[in-house]
């Protein structure tokens, strides 16, 4: 009952990534485009899960929402943008997602998923370029801090992608090069942000929660042996809510 009652509140948690919505200025523009970056490694993380045939959270339907999430969202910052950097940079974006939607819309296979993570991560820099070109049209350090504080959601994604990979059997030596540069820099950047002066008390607590799910990637990434994937699922949600719900109290208080 409680798996199930998690289940639904989750499910009512992605099925708002995809809703309508409007960017009132350029730090909602940063926490949106920010967006983005997760939403490449959360579709890593749902293809692999489905690859796998674990069904926990719904996979399937959590990949089919974030697409439309990102596509949506992408034509939303292309309307709102002016700046002719950004807007070139979002170009690159939508012409990189266009092959990328199509795999995605096919049966995961296994000796694909090593291609999909690459073509993912790809999609993740130069997503991670528009939003660093949005941060800088805001002129403030705040820009810099909601980028920040956003690139952790994607953080909490990636590092478990990388994990449901490993759990699935892709061995690549890469990867774990790729885990051990996610977790470090979601490690430096949760104590830049816990130092930062736009962190109010209510996100204070926030971070702090971040933390305690974090430990649980630490406890298990200095282990040989395998957790269940629908724990690290969990937890990847766990931090990402937290985390989601910080930045745009970030983003709040440039209103």
């Amino acid at each position: 009952m409680v798996i199930l009652k998690r289940l639904m509140v989750s499910l009512l948690i992605w099925d708002s990534w995809a809703h309508a919505l409007e960017i009132k200025n350029l730090s909602e523009a940063v926490d949106v485009a920010g967006k983005q970056r997760m939403f490449t490694q959360r579709m890593l993380k749902d293809y692999a899960m489905i690859g796998m045939g674990n069904t926990f959270g719904n996979p399937q339907k959590d990949l089919q929402t974030i697409m439309h999430a990102f596509e949506d969202h992408l034509n939303i910052l292309i309307a709102f943008n002016k700046d002719k950097a950004t807007a070139e940079s979002l170009d690159k974006v939508k012409t990189m997602w266009a092959p990328i939607k199509a795999e995605l819309a096919q049966p995961p296979a296994k000796e694909k998923a090593g291609a999909m993570q690459e073509k993912l991560e790809a999609l993740l820099k130069q997503a991670n370029e528009a939003v660093g070109l949005f941060a800088k049209q805001t002129g403030k350090v705040s820009g810099k801090i909601i980028n920040i504080s956003g690139r952790q959601r994607m953080l909490s994604q990636r590092m478990a992608g990388l994990y449901m990979l490993r759990v699935w059997g892709i061995k690549d030596p890469k990867f774990k090069k790729k885990m051990d540069d996610a977790m470090k820099l979601f490690s430096r950047s949760l104590d830049q942000l816990m130092s930062a002066k736009m962190s109010q008390p209510e996100i204070q607590v926030l971070l702090k929660k971040a933390k305690q799910s974090f430990m649980f990637f630490e406890i298990m990434n200095r282990s040989s042996s395998k957790f269940i994937p629908s724990l690290i699922y969990k937890k990847s949600n766990d931090i990402l809510k937290s985390m989601n719900t910080a930045t745009g109290l970030y983003a709040a208080q440039e209103k």
